[in-house]
C-alpha cells in the first residue's frame, strides 16, 4: 500500500472501508485498506461461521468420495449425522454443550422437509 500511496496523485474515501486512488489518470479502488476484506472491513463472517463452513465442505467431500459408487448424479444433502458431528465439534471448540430438545422442539423439527 505504501507504493500505491506514493504513486497516487489523488485519493478519496468513497465509502467506509473503500478508497479511490488516482494513478496515471486511472482510477483504482481499494477495499479494506488492501487487507483481507472480510477481516479488515469487519463485515465478513465470524470465524465460527467460517469454521463450520470449511468443516462442512471437507466432510462433504469425504462423504462423496467414500460413497461415490452408491450415489446418484443429483443434488445431495449433507447427511444429518455429519451435520450433527460438525455442530458438536464447534460446540466443543467453544467450550459449550448441547442440551436436550424439548418435546415442542422435536415436533417442530419433524414439521418440515426442506428449507429453513
Amino acid at each position: 500500500m505504501a507504493g500505491l500511496e506514493s504513486l497516487a496523485t489523488g485519493k478519496r474515501r468513497v465509502r467506509h472501508y473503500f478508497d479511490e486512488y488516482i494513478v496515471d489518470g486511472k482510477v483504482l479502488y481499494v477495499a479494506g485498506e488492501g487487507r483481507l476484506v472480510n477481516l479488515a472491513a469487519a463485515e465478513g463472517h465470524p470465524s465460527e461461521v467460517m469454521s463450520l463452513s470449511f468443516c462442512g465442505q471437507a466432510l462433504a467431500c469425504e462423504y462423496l468420495v467414500k460413497n461415490r459408487e452408491s450415489l446418484k448424479p443429483e443434488v445431495i444433502s449433507l447427511p444429518a449425522e455429519i451435520d450433527d458431528f460438525i455442530a458438536g465439534l464447534q460446540l466443543d471448540a467453544m467450550g459449550m454443550e448441547i442440551d436436550e430438545l424439548t418435546a415442542e422442539q422435536i415436533e417442530y423439527l419433524k414439521s418440515w422437509q426442506e428449507g429453513t
